[in-house]
């Protein structure tokens, strides 16, 4: 009988959740603050010398091409110029750019020619190596005919902006 109530006792304290198992473990933290994503002009956008003519358009590509339509000839004597920008940042780490969406007025007093369609080198997005990478703007100016000969200007700044992507 003893050993009966021995084993209900001990059925009994089993059974009312007394006894635990435990086990723990332990960890640590931390975080890396990276370099903040920067970008400076290094070169501003020059369509250079233009013959206007019966009017057109000038394509400058990114790689400081340029391209004529319609009656524009192309001059020499000045230096062609894409904008060019350099971003710096963590090194591999990717970005993305984005570019003026409407279009800017370039003026000579009254008159005016309409800068439009950007497009840069950075297609798909960009990645920084060795802690910069340099990037391209070109646009597309559209030129009436007989055009009023003399320097245009963008009446203010454009702006590019990047991010990490």
């Amino acid at each position: 009988m003893k050993k009966v109530f021995y084993i209900l006792i001990t059925v009994c304290f089993l059974l009312s959740g007394e006894v635990y198992s435990q086990a723990t473990a332990t960890f640590t933290a931390s975080a890396t603050i990276i370099q903040p994503i920067g970008i400076t002009t290094t070169s501003n956008m020059n369509f250079a010398n233009i013959d206007a003519r019966s009017g057109g358009a000038v394509i400058l590509t990114p790689e400081n091409t340029r391209i004529s339509s319609g009656g524009v000839e192309l001059a020499e004597g000045a230096n062609v110029s894409a904008a060019e920008f350099e971003v710096t940042g963590e090194a591999g780490y990717s970005f993305s750019v984005s570019l003026p969406k409407t279009h800017y007025e370039l003026t000579n007093g009254s008159e005016t020619m309409i800068l439009k369609d950007f497009t840069s080198s950075i297609t798909e997005g960009g990645q920084i190596a060795e802690g910069s990478k340099t990037i391209r703007v070109g646009a597309t100016l559209d030129i009436n005919p007989n055009q009023t000969p003399g320097y245009y200007t963008s009446k203010g700044s454009m702006e590019v902006s990047v991010n990490y992507n």
